[in-house]
């Protein structure tokens, strides 16, 4: 998985991962000489393409959050009111406490834990701290939230911050996404290239993973990160794995399996889990109610 670090020496060594993967993308993106005189030759034809294009939304850091050991986002659900208690995502194996077992479930601890606010070019602008674990689990999907001490307003009026919204319809296949990594203050821009029944990564399994294209490629420390759909602006899915060396469905190198049971592997491809569904689990006040209709998050 794109696991929590530990230490200086694992930051620096993953911090020249992410250089080169940074350069390596930058390189590719070229544009030929026959494009540009196709362009300048039919500029009405563009001009009519463009119109009809859907305009992405701008992708920016404001709304992530740092933690100490992964990434992570500031979030409201569609019941959400300013005057709530705020809620941040990041991953059930970011979790202070270490990773849930498999059909682990926490549900209602309390937590002091703090992270740092980021405005939209990845600038610090100060701390937000949890009041407790809403919930976490590795069961079915990779997912922790954190009920803190602020209010959306309280955010809003002290760092002019606005919580990212949560999708509630399932992604696209094609979809354009960019993966925000608060951690490393740096984003992965792809493409949805698929989803997978179940990826297996050692004893647990997730349902219904979406997998990237091959430009994203993330790696430790962009655990949690908001995965934003950039034709909406929303949280479409949140960033948690990836097949580091080819392994076969062993922690770090997750397989994919489907309805047949043929399994997969990708070396080098990454995964996210989708939280669309999840919003059905909260209701007023953004209390988690894991009884509601639809809720289909793992029971404790």
């Amino acid at each position: 998985m794109n696991r929590p670090l530990v230490g200086a020496l694992a930051t620096a060594v993953l911090g020249a991962t992410a250089l080169l993967g940074a350069t390596g993308t930058a390189s590719a993106v070229t544009t030929s000489d026959a494009a540009t005189a196709r362009t300048a030759a039919a500029p009405q034809l563009q001009s009519v393409a463009e119109a009809a294009a859907p305009k992405a939304k701008a992708v920016t850091f404001a709304g992530t959050v740092a933690l100490n050991n992964c990434s992570g986002s500031i979030v409201r659900m569609p019941t959400s009111t300013d005057n709530d208690p705020a809620l941040v995502m990041s991953n059930g194996h970011c979790l202070e406490s270490g990773m849930p077992d498999p059909g682990e479930v926490i549900v209602d601890q309390p937590s002091n834990r703090s992270f740092t606010v980021l405005n939209a070019s990845a600038g610090n602008l100060g701390t937000v701290r949890a009041t407790k674990i809403v919930y976490g689990t590795m069961t079915d999907t990779d997912v922790s939230f954190y009920e803190l001490s602020s209010t959306y307003a309280q955010i809003k009026q002290r760092y002019g911050i606005k919580a990212l919204d949560i999708a509630t319809t399932h992604p696209a296949k094609g979809a354009g996404i960019t993966v925000v990594s608060g951690y490393w203050k740096k984003t992965y821009s792809c493409n949805i290239d698929g989803f997978v029944p179940q990826l297996k990564e050692g004893g647990y399994v997730w349902k219904d993973s979406a997998r990237y294209t091959a430009a994203c490629k993330t790696v430790g420390g962009t655990s949690g990160s908001p995965v934003i759909d950039t034709a909406s602006g929303k949280v479409t899915a949140i960033n948690n794995t990836g097949n580091e060396s080819g392994g076969r469905c062993t922690m770090n190198n997750p397989c994919e399996v489907d309805e047949n049971g043929k399994v997969t592997v990708r070396k080098g491809i990454n995964y996210a889990q989708q939280i669309y569904t999840i919003p059905k689990c909260f209701g007023t006040g953004n209390k988690l109610d894991l009884g509601r209709q639809g809720c289909v998050l793992p029971k404790p």
